[in-house]
């Protein structure tokens, strides 16, 4: 996750905190796919049940809606997310906000991030 940009609030950088303790470093195949036939592939670089950070070459912006395909390890079929939107951006990295996930998926999420921590 980037560093804050300087001139945000330390209520906002406390948020950061938050976030970034409750999320798993997980490498894995994304898939994107927004309005128009645009789509794409990503490296998902960690996760959380509320969103990941990944990276890509292909050029996003903030605000873009996204259905995601995760290509996790647990399982040979993607966990799909309905929609998804792009919060931030940093060079190639950027970070996805999950905000439309079928309640099966999401349990699918916590029950790998609960392993992964289980492991640590």
């Amino acid at each position: 996750m980037p560093l804050p940009v300087s001139g945000e609030s330390d209520q906002n950088n406390a948020g950061l905190q938050d976030r970034r303790g409750r999320r798993i470093t997980l490498s894995c195949r994304l898939f994107f796919f927004g309005d128009d036939d645009f789509e794409g592939e990503a490296t998902m670089l960690d996760v959380s049940t509320n969103g990941c950070s990944a990276e890509s070459s292909i050029e996003l912006q903030v605000g873009m809606l996204l259905k995601l395909s995760l290509f996790l390890s647990d399982f040979k079929w993607p966990l799909r997310v309905d929609q998804a939107i792009v919060r931030w951006i940093d060079g190639k990295q950027f970070g996805l906000e999950f905000t439309s996930i079928r309640l099966a998926q999401r349990e699918r999420l916590r029950n790998l991030i609960m392993k992964s921590r289980s492991l640590r």
